[in-house]
């Protein structure tokens, strides 16, 4: 049977106190929900979380890459070929972008079921990412978060995946034309009793019609929460109880989109015993409904990391919302050379660099000859996946940084390779010489004259809770 055979969940290091939101613009429109949501940091976006996500799954070997999101950074540019080239799977591939709502990932979940199915693939890697932006003030901002997941469709390892129902409406509650830079959405009563509550309950009650399931066989049923009032209302006039509705995590991480239906099913499969059932629901122009078994836990609560508060003005600027000085130093950026970017892609989105079959020298950039023993013996090594140690740093506060100062220090690999690179996820003061990093995907910069995001790995501190 078809299913789960690993998985990774990316949530942001960044969290945004809604008390401080509702203080901020409360009086404009009276929004207010509790607790905190995710922020992507100013050099993340959907590919770079989904990257990550993958990152933390078995994704090596696999026949296609599925990207679901509703904010493709590239309209025109396959968002899907930017992960597997990040990635290095190679060019033989199938890769392939849906987008259009937040029901994107269960779309491209249940199309990865079909192929492997069908033994036209053995293995699917299916990523689902997020970056929605509300206006301040809005409902969408405070109910939203950031965050990326990835699954591996193909052995049932973590799950299996023993139906589904796709329930499609062209029902305009949120949407964005392409001109737009931030959604639009219709009346929230609308949204709620005429969408929101009646698509997943039909997406819910037909799957349990069709396989022929009581509710009292589900140990877990999940779907995301737009409303908290309503939230648990949809599960309990379908006969399921209290104890069986999975927390929706809007209090924590908020709506993460696209990847939230696949980091419900990690927080139920983190809870429940091997065996259970588990139904996992999407919401967006309708509602597709998936059964799974689980067959093996998840760690979702060691995946998250240690959190810190983004102040909500810094927020505002990271998204363009606030206008800032950049300074002579912010104003240019060098235009992209697109042909010197295919040519050294490996390098660059992959973070390839060489290893001398002579000596064992890892190095990068990739060298023709080694740098230790000048030999011309080299093959491909990889530097994303390894961890490493800060050699020297920088606090850079003469650069133009939209989050000052720019950081950047010499890298030492794991295993040996040393190179440059720009550091994250931390505030002045915080790094120590010596201290255990990681490599994160992430956007450079944007070239405004080509409209071209670039990417690149940056380091970011291991700190542990």
């Amino acid at each position: 049977m078809v299913g789960i055979e690993s998985m990774g969940i990316y949530v942001p290091k960044y969290r945004l106190d809604r008390k401080e939101i509702f203080e901020s613009v409360g009086w404009i429109s009276r929004n207010f929900l509790p607790g905190e949501r995710t922020t992507a940091n100013y050099d993340e976006d959907s590919i770079t979380m989904a990257v990550n996500a993958a990152m933390r799954c078995e994704h090596d070997e696999v026949d296609a890459v599925f990207f679901a999101s509703a904010t493709m950074p590239y309209k025109e540019r396959q968002n899907a070929e930017i992960i597997a080239t990040a990635l290095d799977l190679g060019s033989d591939v199938t890769t392939a972008d849906f987008t259009g709502s937040t029901k994107a990932v269960t779309t491209a979940l249940i199309n990865a079921v079909n192929c492997v199915a069908a033994g036209e693939a053995k293995r699917i890697l299916v990523c689902a990412a997020d970056c929605r932006i509300g206006r301040p003030g809005s409902y969408l901002e405070m109910v939203s978060g950031d965050g990326a997941a990835a699954v591996v469709v193909g052995k049932e390892k973590l799950a299996s995946i023993d139906g589904y129902q796709s329930i499609s409406y062209d029902f305009m509650d949120t949407w964005k034309i392409d001109k737009d830079d931030l959604a639009r959405s219709w009346e929230d009563r609308w949204i709620r009793d005429e969408g929101y509550k009646k698509f997943i309950a039909e997406a819910i009650s037909k799957l349990l019609e069709n396989k022929n399931v009581n509710t009292s066989e589900i140990a877990k049923v999940a779907y995301p929460c737009l409303y908290p009032r309503d939230f648990p209302r949809i599960a309990l006039s379908l006969g399921f109880s209290q104890e069986q509705i999975q927390d929706p995590l809007i209090t924590t991480l908020g709506n993460t989109g696209n990847a939230h239906p696949l980091i419900m099913l990690a927080a139920a499969l983190e809870k429940v015993e091997n065996g259970s059932k588990i139904i996992v629901a999407s919401y967006g122009s309708g509602s597709d409904a998936v059964l799974f078994t689980a067959k093996e836990n998840f760690p979702l609560s060691e995946t998250t990391g240690v959190s810190k508060k983004m102040p909500y003005r810094k927020y505002l600027a990271f998204r363009e919302l606030l206008p800032v000085e950049k300074g002579m130093r912010g104003e240019e950026v060098a235009p992209t050379p697109v042909s010197v970017l295919w040519r050294n892609r490996r390098e660059i989105l992959a973070l390839v660099g060489s290893k001398c079959r002579k000596c064992g020298t890892p190095q990068y950039p990739s060298q023709r000859v080694c740098v230790a023993c000048q030999s011309q013996d080299l093959e491909p090594y990889r530097f994303a996946d390894k961890k490493g140690k800060i050699f020297s740093f920088t606090e850079d506060y003469l650069a133009f940084s939209v989050n000052p100062p720019a950081i950047y220090g010499i890298i030492d690999f794991e295993g040996g390779g040393r190179y440059w690179f720009d550091i994250t996820d931390c505030e002045q003061g915080e790094l120590k010489v010596g201290m255990p990093v990681g490599m994160s995907f992430r956007r450079r910069d944007f070239d405004p004259g080509r409209r071209v995001y670039n990417y690149f790995w940056k380091a970011v501190p291991e700190v542990r809770g």
